[in-house]
C-alpha cells in the first residue's frame, strides 16, 4: 500500500549510520522501489529506513509499505535486526561475472548482434511474440 512519507513516524533505530543514500536514491531512481518498507499501523517504521530517506531525497510524497499486523516492541525490534543482519553480498567471483555477463548483453559481438537480427526479422515475418 501507498503511505505518505510525512506521515510515518521513526522511533530508536538499531542503525545509526545512513550510508550511501545517495546510491540507494540512484537505484530508487533508476529501478523504482523493488522493497516495501515495513511499518506499524500506526505508521511506526520497522524497516527501510535507508530506503525511507533515499525516498526523500528524491522528493517522494509517497512510498510503498506493508503494514505488520500486532506486534511488541520485542517483535519489532527482531524484525529490524533480522532486515540489517540476513544480508549476504555477493562474492568476488560472483560479481565479477554478473558484470562481464551484463557487459556482453550491453554490448554484443558481432554474430551476436546479427543473430539478434534475424530472430527479431523471424519474429516479425510469423507473427511471434516475444
Amino acid at each position: 500500500m501507498q503511505v505518505e512519507i510525512a506521515s510515518i513516524r521513526i522511533m530508536k533505530r538499531v542503525r545509526k549510520e545512513l550510508r550511501d543514500i545517495d546510491q540507494l536514491a540512484e537505484s530508487l531512481n533508476r529501478f523504482g522501489q523493488l522493497h516495501p518498507i515495513v511499518i506499524t499501523r500506526r505508521k511506526v517504521l520497522i524497516s527501510g529506513r535507508r530506503r525511507l530517506e533515499a525516498a526523500k531525497t528524491l522528493g517522494w510524497t509517497n512510498i510503498e509499505a506493508t503494514v505488520l499486523g500486532r506486534s511488541d516492541a520485542a517483535q519489532r525490534l527482531e524484525l529490524e535486526l533480522e532486515e540489517n543482519v540476513q544480508r549476504v553480498p555477493l562474492g568476488r567471483d560472483e560479481l565479477e561475472a554478473a558484470i562481464e555477463r551484463l557487459e556482453r548483453l550491453r554490448h554484443p559481438g558481432f554474430f551476436m548482434r546479427i543473430w539478434n537480427a534475424i530472430v527479431r526479422f523471424v519474429r516479425r515475418v510469423f507473427g511471434v511474440a516475444d
